[in-house]
C-alpha cells in the first residue's frame, strides 16, 4: 500500500487555514510581505552573511595521566558507545634488518592473536557477542588500536584491552596464517600496475634505501618468530609511548579514573623511540618507464616536497588546490579530462610532511598513446601557474572551499577527540597549541602574489621525476596528432627501469632497452 504524504507546502497552506482570521491578519500587518523586485532572478545573485567558524580548542579536553599516557576525553551522549583510539609511537624505522614485515605481524595479530587468558577464537567470541569492534595495526611511523563498544560493557572493555595490550598471545597458528597470506601478497605485487607504480614512485621520490620503503621479502618473513613479535611488543608498548583519543557515552571524571587503572602498574618500562630518520635522497630528474603490458599508462610527476612547518605551506595548499587538488574547478582536471577527454582521474597533491617531507605529485591514466600529450598539458599548467597570477575567482573559490570544509573536520566529538590526540602524537600541538585557530586567517591572508610566489618556487620543470607504467612501445611512439614525446618532457633524460621479482624485490634483467625516439 502506498502511503499519502502530504507536500510541505500542502501542510504548510493547511497550518495557514486553521489559524484564526484575526491572527494571519495580524502576522500579514506585521511582517511585510517580499516583493518581486527583491527575490534575485539567478541563483548566484543570492547573498549570504559571512561564514564564520570557530574550531574548539584542545586544551579543556587534554588530561596527561599519571600512569604516563597523555588522553583527550570528551563525553558525548548521543549514541550508547564509547570509542577509544590508541596511537603508539612505533612504526617501520624501528623494525629491525632483514625482519622486515615485523611491524605489519605484529600490529595485526596483536588484537586478532588472542591473550595469556583466551586463545584467537575465544577472543573473537566474546567481542563477537558484546558487538565490541577491537583492531590494530602499525603502518609506517605510527601504531594504533582501537576499540568501540556499548557504554554498559565498557568495563569488560577495557578488562580486553588492558590484558592485549600487556599479555598478547601472538598464537602460532594465526602467525602462520599472517605469513601465508604475506606470501600470497607478495605473489601479486606485479600484477597491478597502480601496484607498481605506488611502489617504484616511492622509491624515486625517497630512495630505495629510506626506511619507509624497506619491503618484505619471502626470506624477511619466513624468519620472523613469535619470540621477535613478543621482544618487538615489549620494547614499544608501554604508556609513556601511548597518546588517547576517548569519546562517547561516559561521565568525564568517572572515565579518567578508568583510564589511569587501564595503565597503572605496568608490567614493564619499555624504550623511548629514536628520532624518526630524514635521510631521502629523490633520484636524478627525468623521466624513467616501467614496461607493463596494459592498455593504460598509469603517469606520476614529481618534485621535492615541504614539511608542514614550512611558512610557505599555506600559500601551497590553494596554490596546488587552483592546479589539481580542486577536483572539477582545478586546472588540471579541466584541461586533461574535460577539456581533451585523455583521462578519467586526474588531479596533483601537495601535502605538508608530517615525519618527513612529502613530494609534490600530480598524476593521472591515459591511453598509451596520449600518456606523452597528457603529461605535456599538466607540464603547461605548472608552468603558467608561476608565470601568471591566477584569477580574483579561483583564488575565492579555492579558499572558501577550504575554509567551508573546515566544520566537516569537527563534525562529532569522536572525530575532536581524534584530531586532537593525533596533533598530540606528532607534535603539533607542543609547537602550536593554538593551531587550529589560526588556519582561517592564514587561509584568507593568502594573495595572489602568494601563489605564483609558491609555484615559481616550488614548481619547478627542470627537478621533475616522471615516473610512467604501462606499454612501452605505444607509450613511446606517441599520438600522431600530438607531436609530443615522452622522451623529451624533462631535458630528455630516459630510464627505463627493470621490473622486480616479486619475493625477493631484486631487478629482473630488462626485457630490451629504450630507443628514446
Amino acid at each position: 500500500m502506498k502511503i499519502f504524504r502530504p507536500s510541505v507546502l500542502a501542510l504548510a497552506a493547511g497550518l495557514a487555514c486553521s489559524c484564526p482570521a484575526n491572527l494571519v491578519l495580524a502576522q500579514n500587518q506585521t511582517t511585510p510581505a517580499t516583493s518581486a523586485a527583491e527575490i534575485p532572478d539567478r541563483p548566484e545573485k543570492l547573498t549570504f552573511p559571512p561564514f564564520e567558524f570557530q574550531p574548539p580548542r584542545p586544551e579543556p579536553h587534554r588530561v596527561s595521566l599519571r600512569s604516563g599516557p597523555v588522553a583527550y576525553v570528551i563525553p558525548s551522549r548521543e549514541l550508547p558507545l564509547v570509542n577509544v583510539a590508541l596511537y603508539i609511537r612505533t612504526g617501520d624505522w624501528v623494525e629491525p634488518d632483514g625482519k622486515e614485515g615485523l611491524t605489519d605481524i605484529c600490529g595485526f595479530l596483536l588484537t586478532r592473536g588472542g591473550t595469556a587468558s583466551r586463545s584467537a577464537q575465544d577472543l573473537e567470541e566474546r567481542l563477537a557477542f558484546l558487538a565490541a569492534q577491537l583492531s590494530s595495526s602499525i603502518r609506517g611511523a605510527e601504531g594504533t588500536v582501537s576499540l568501540n563498544l556499548l557504554s554498559k560493557d565498557l568495563d569488560e572493555g577495557l578488562a580486553i584491552l588492558r590484558e592485549v595490550l600487556t599479555q598478547p598471545r601472538f598464537q602460532q597458528d594465526r602467525i602462520d596464517l599472517q605469513k601465508q597470506q604475506m606470501f600470497q601478497g607478495m605473489q601479486q605485487r606485479n600484477d597491478d600496475s597502480a601496484s607498481i607504480e605506488s611502489r617504484e614512485a616511492n622509491f624515486l621520490a625517497y630512495g630505495e634505501k629510506f626506511w619507509d620503503n624497506r619491503c618484505q621479502t619471502a626470506a624477511s618473513v619466513e624468519s620472523i618468530t613469535r619470540d621477535d613479535l613478543l621482544a618487538f611488543h615489549r620494547q614499544w608498548f608501554w604508556p609513556s609511548n601511548f597518546v588517547l583519543a576517548v569519546s562517547g557515552d561516559f561521565d568525564r571524571d568517572a572515565m579518567i579514573t578508568k583510564l589511569e587503572a587501564l595503565f597503572a602498574d605496568w608490567p614493564w618500562t619499555g624504550t623511548p623511540p629514536p628520532p624518526i630518520p630524514q635521510d631521502i635522497q629523490m633520484a636524478t630528474p627525468g623521466v624513467y618507464l616501467v614496461n607493463k603490458d596494459v592498455n593504460q599508462g598509469r603517469v606520476a610527476m614529481m618534485l621535492p616536497g615541504i614539511m608542514r612547518e614550512n611558512p610557505d605551506y599555506w600559500a601551497i595548499i590553494i596554490m596546488n588546490d587552483i592546479l589539481g587538488g580542486g577536483g572539477f574547478t582545478s586546472r588540471i582536471v579541466n584541461r586533461v579530462r574535460s577539456d581533451e577527454g585523455l583521462a578519467y582521474s586526474a588531479g596533483s597533491s601537495f601535502p605538508g610532511g608530517v615525519y618527513f617531507p612529502y613530494v609534490f605529485q600530480a598524476g593521472f591514466q591515459s591511453k598509451s598513446r596520449t600518456v606523452a600529450y597528457a603529461a605535456s598539458i599538466i607540464l603547461e599548467e605548472m608552468k603558467r601557474i608561476a608565470a601568471e597570477p591566477v584569477a580574483d575567482e579561483e583564488l575565492d573559490n579555492a579558499k572558501r572551499g577550504y575554509i567551508e570544509r573546515l566544520p566537516r573536520s569537527f563534525a562529532s566529538k569522536g572525530q575532536v577527540a581524534n584530531i586532537f590526540a593525533y596533533e598530540e602524537f606528532t607534535g603539533r600541538f607542543a609547537r602550536e597549541p593554538d593551531f587550529w585557530q589560526r588556519v582561517i586567517p592564514r587561509i584568507r591572508a593568502v594573495t595572489r602574489e602568494d601563489v605564483q610566489r609558491v609555484a615559481r618556487k616550488y614548481l619547478i620543470p627542470e627537478q621533475l621525476v616522471v615516473l610512467v607504467v604501462g606499454e612501452k612501445a605505444e607509450i613511446l611512439l606517441g599520438h600522431p596528432d600530438h607531436p609530443v614525446k615522452l622522451t623529451h618532457l624533462v631535458g630528455g633524460k630516459f630510464t627505463e627501469l627493470p621490473s622486480r621479482d616479486p619475493l625477493t624485490m631484486k631487478p629482473l634483467p630488462l626485457g630490451g632497452a629504450a630507443t628514446g625516439n
